[in-house]
């Protein structure tokens, strides 16, 4: 097993520090000019968990987590705390979120994913792990219920409806989400002296592919 769908404690990655990397290519013309190019089509990323270490407490939990997840080896969960809901931080999820597809009477499988838009271009972000229990979907404006009208794979953000939504229908879905990450480092240091000194471990943690 590769992943453990466990959270790395919410508390101790609030304050953490990270977010989205790019991987540009980037080539200096003779001319001066720049051909630009990206073999990534999503962003990936990282974060420094040893920033929200708090206390010697959270020292050990941060080793006894580490340990269970044999370094670099395992991934797991990861709250981002500056990006981990479908709306803005300042509102509530609701179902009507974000569009996911538009029904064509044929499709009951869709990824959940998460746009981010900028004047006229939108990035979409394919959302792999939804919280539990967290996911409010509607099918053309009608509130869809779990269990009966679709099922959520929370291991992937898969849903999957009992029959498929109408020609034309919009389905929308409102979710919290995690990060699927591992650690970056295979090594933790840290020392009681140097916690009390106000100095806190490098615990670096990056986002992996589903």
């Amino acid at each position: 097993m590769t992943f453990h769908d466990v959270r790395f404690p919410a508390s101790l990655s609030f304050g953490a520090l990270g977010g989205p990397e790019r991987r540009t290519e980037i080539v200096t013309l003779a001319n001066g000019f720049e051909e630009r190019n990206s073999p990534w089509a999503h962003a990936r990323r990282r974060y420094d968990a040893g920033l929200g270490l708090r206390s010697l407490d959270d020292v050990e939990t941060l080793i006894a987590f580490f340990e269970a997840r044999q370094g670099q080896l395992i991934g797991f969960r990861w709250k981002d705390w500056s990006d981990y809901l479908s709306c803005k931080p300042s509102c509530a999820v609701e179902a009507s979120d974000q569009l996911i597809a538009v029904g064509d009477e044929v499709t009951r499988s869709f990824q959940l994913t998460k746009s981010y838009r900028s004047g006229d271009v939108t990035y979409q972000r394919p959302i792999k792990k939804p919280v539990d229990g967290s996911v409010r979907v509607q099918v053309g404006g009608d509130y869809a219920q779990q269990g009966v009208d679709f099922e959520v794979d929370y291991n992937s953000g898969l849903l999957t409806f009992a029959s498929a939504p109408d020609e034309g229908a919009e389905v929308r879905a409102g979710f919290e989400f995690d990060v699927p990450v591992r650690f970056d480092t295979d090594v933790i240091m840290t020392s009681v002296s140097s916690f009390q000194a106000g100095e806190v471990p490098n615990v670096p943690v990056v986002e992996v592919r589903l």
